[in-house]
């Protein structure tokens, strides 16, 4: 098992999957070539985001009205729809740990729909924080 590190959280990974990073995104596919996901992470200068905050983010960014479901992927929770749009299967969750955000966008071809998802929601059980140690006065 590999282990994708990012500044923020880690997410382990089977030697079957592989991992890139965009300018404003991870990129995780399975090497058969079926999906793929993409995870953007956002930060909140204050606070933290509440799920009603969550909640009102995917609604809005949605673009359509969905069938939201809660879910608690490793460190995270939030809320999670599938849907069909122009031939692709689609499912995207927007979930939450104290001032962080992720996005998670997993798209294969229609035909495929399924096929990933157990692997896909094993991996996001995955999503760990990133434990920084406060430093110290000396």
């Amino acid at each position: 098992m590999n282990v994708l590190e990012t500044e923020w959280w880690t997410m382990a990974l089977p030697p079957e999957w592989w991992a890139d990073a965009e300018e404003d995104s991870i990129l995780v596919g399975d090497r058969d070539g079926v999906g793929c996901i993409e995870i953007s992470t956002l930060h909140k200068e204050r606070g933290e985001f509440s799920p009603a905050q969550v909640q009102e983010i995917a609604d809005a960014e949605s673009g359509a009205p969905r069938a939201w479901r809660k879910v608690k992927p490793g460190d995270f929770t939030g809320v999670e729809s599938a849907f069909a749009e122009e031939g692709a299967a689609i499912r995207e969750w927007y979930v939450s740990h104290g001032s962080m955000l992720l996005f998670i966008t997993y798209s294969c071809e229609e035909e495929n729909r399924g096929m990933d998802d157990a692997a896909v929601d094993e991996l996001l059980d995955t999503l760990l924080l990133v434990q920084r140690e406060e430093a110290t006065p000396p």
